[in-house]
Formats: structure tokens, sequence, C-alpha cells
């Protein structure tokens, strides 16, 4: 019978559970969020370069070898990801002049907004590591690297 009260529900079966976005799970790896962050950090102005000495010579003469791997956007960054939250440790060589203190604070922020946003999780923490000051009349030993090949 056809009660107008009580209509019939059409036999639909339903799949799955829930939201399809929500069906499994995503996981990011840690250099991901590495890369993000280091490309973030270098976006501020008074960063005049990520890692150590050491770590920049080195990873120059990585990326100069075939196959030798190593990214520029991850040098200087370390981050732990979990789940749903990570933290990032970040070395930095400043230019010379700027407020070290505001350079840092800029970068911290640059850094949580680009990994919250496109990885979506949040950041704890972020320690600032300032290793060097890059003089006015100094070069850097990636560019005296090339100049000697």
């Amino acid at each position: 019978m056809n009660d107008p009260a009580h209509p019939r529900e059409p036999n639909v079966t339903k799949r799955g559970g829930g939201d399809p976005a929500t069906r499994g799970r995503t996981t990011i790896a840690d250099g991901v969020v590495e890369k993000i962050a280091g490309l973030a950090a270098r976006d501020v102005v008074g960063v005049h370069a990520m890692g150590s000495g050491f770590s920049r010579t080195m990873g120059a003469v990585r990326e100069r070898v075939p196959g030798g791997g190593g990214s520029s956007a991850t040098r200087g960054v370390k981050a732990e990801v979990g789940e749903v939250q990570t933290a990032l440790d970040l070395e930095i060589v400043v230019d010379y002049g700027v407020a070290i203190a505001d350079v840092a604070g800029a970068v911290r922020e640059n850094v949580i907004a680009a990994v919250e946003r496109m990885a979506g999780l949040e950041v704890v923490e972020v320690n600032i590591a300032v290793s060097d000051v890059k003089l006015p009349d100094e070069e850097d030993e990636e560019e005296s690297e090339q100049r000697l090949q």
C-alpha cells in the first residue's frame, strides 16, 4: 500500500562507511616536511642559507655527483613527524646586519604556516640554530667551489 504519511524508501544498498575522504590513512614522510620547512625558511628576508658551512659544502659536492642525491631544499632541516604532529630543527645562516631574533621569529611563523597548511600537521615546535653570519665581503663556499672547477 501507498501510505502518504510513510513513503516507501527505495531499496538502496549503502556501501562503505562515511565520507570517502576519511577512508584510509595518509602518512607524510619526514623528507616531505623537511622540504616544505626548508623552502619556507629560505623565503624569509635575512636568511642567507640553510645548514652549517660544512653541510653546505658537502651538499654542494653531493649535488654535483651523478646519482649523489641530496636536495638543497632539505639542507639544514630535521623533522620528526608523527601521525598528527611534527617538530622541526632548523640551522640557518643569517645576513650581517639583520636582527637575528626578528629573522628567527619570521622563519618560525613562515615554517609553521607552510607545514600546517600543506601537510595538515600540527607543528609543536620549531627550534632554530643560527650557525653563522654572512658578512658582506665574504664569498660563499659554494661560489668559490664553482670557480675552482
